[in-house]
């Protein structure tokens, strides 16, 4: 039987094999902690819809997010917690008004999103600087590194980081690892990007990369995140989501089917504890601290046809399920986090903190506006 390969396979299968044989197991009888990030191409503007129904997607996510999930809690009595990522070329200040009250009342936070073309680095950097400026300065919103400095999490538009997808069209920017880390960012969220010709050669893996400033695609080799190690000079985290090869029935069709962790309206990306339960067998971790889990999964939230799906009942229901069979005390601990809160509980793996992670969630960076009290759950 001839197994046929995905499109692009031939990038990430490699690290993918290895990945899966060096998976660490926690000691027995210890609970894992499973740390939630569900990170947003938060877009309004997708399909260059008119202002008025921008307005209508983001109000559609103010009013419907709380009433939907603050019902669900996770093993520190958090409800689920949204991370979006707004695309700086396409600022709208009252979009991101009503996104900071959301996020003000203890549902989420937001960080980066950038799509870009045929650009410069000094284009590129201009236009981070000013973003992030006008999210901390006007908004509220970001966070600060302890001397001060804004703080932001990044995702690539186009998938292409780094210029890695080798066409100038959709990035063009070769030093764009060495930008985002002199501008404040503090760590790329925007892998995995399968079936795309940027997805990186690592895999299922948190990791430093150190950037060739005149070459692309940077974040192909790098080092692990480990317990006890330290960031290499000039580098910056890399945190990828799970990247999982299954076989509905291999007998009958030798078609592997590929989860990324992405989330949408289609049959196959839609949220279910079945998949929750695969990605957590990716076992994405810190190297040296197995009990510790992260699940990084994204999507495209704001158009109406994704939407639907993470604002209704699918969404409830995989709430439901994940916060009951995933959270039982014994087996495992759910953590729902933000990309920032993410982070800070991998440096502090890092140091090599050990116990509840979720004592870690302000570790090293803070945000710039804490949330006020949140309702209690009904």
């Amino acid at each position: 039987m001839t197994v046929a390969l995905p499109k692009n396979a031939h990038l990430w299968l490699p690290d993918y094999i290895r990945t899966r044989m060096r998976r660490q197991r926690p000691p027995a009888g210890t609970p894992v902690h499973v740390m939630f990030c569900l990170a947003d191409h938060y877009e309004p503007n997708h399909q260059d819809v008119s202002i008025e129904q921008e307005r209508a997607r983001v109000a559609r996510w103010r009013t419907q997010y709380p009433v939907l999930f603050d019902r669900f809690r996770d093993a520190d009595g958090r409800p689920p917690q949204h991370s979006f990522f707004f695309p700086a070329e396409v600022y709208r200040p009252e979009h991101l008004d009503s996104l900071a009250e959301l996020c003000g009342e203890g549902y989420g936070e937001v960080e980066v999103h950038l799509h870009h073309h045929n650009d410069t680095s000094a284009g590129v950097r201009e236009q981070l600087e000013s973003f992030t400026t006008a999210l901390a300065e006007r908004h509220g919103l970001l966070s600060r590194f302890p001397d001060g400095r804004i703080a932001y999490a990044f995702i690539h538009g186009n998938w292409a980081l780094d210029n890695g997808a080798l066409d100038d069209s959709v990035c063009g920017v070769n030093d764009e690892i060495t930008i985002l880390r002199e501008t404040g960012c503090y760590a790329d969220l925007t892998m995995p990007a399968v079936p795309d010709p940027a997805q990186s050669r690592i895999v299922n893996t948190i990791y430093y990369a150190q950037d060739d400033t005149l070459k692309p695609r940077s974040y192909d080799s790098g080092a692990p995140v480990r317990v006890g190690g330290s960031a290499p000079t000039d580098s910056l985290m890399l945190i990828e989501g799970p990247l999982t090869v299954w076989w509905p029935n291999i007998l009958r069709n030798p078609v592997p089917r590929i989860d990324s962790g992405t989330l949408d309206c289609s049959m196959g990306n839609r949220p279910t504890a079945v998949r929750f339960k695969r990605w957590l067998d990716s076992r994405i971790t810190v190297e040296g601290r197995p009990e510790w889990v992260f699940i990084k999964v994204h999507t495209h939230g704001a158009p109406e046809f994704n939407a639907d799906v993470l604002l209704g009942d699918v969404a409830v229901e995989f709430h439901r399920r994940i916060s009951t069979e995933f959270n039982d005390g014994t087996n495992f601990r759910l953590h729902y986090v933000t990309a920032r809160e993410m982070y800070n509980i991998i440096k502090a793996a890092e140091a090599g903190k050990t116990g509840d992670p979720s004592a870690y969630r302000d570790f090293q960076i803070r945000r710039i506006t804490e949330p006020v009290r949140r309702r209690a759950a009904s």
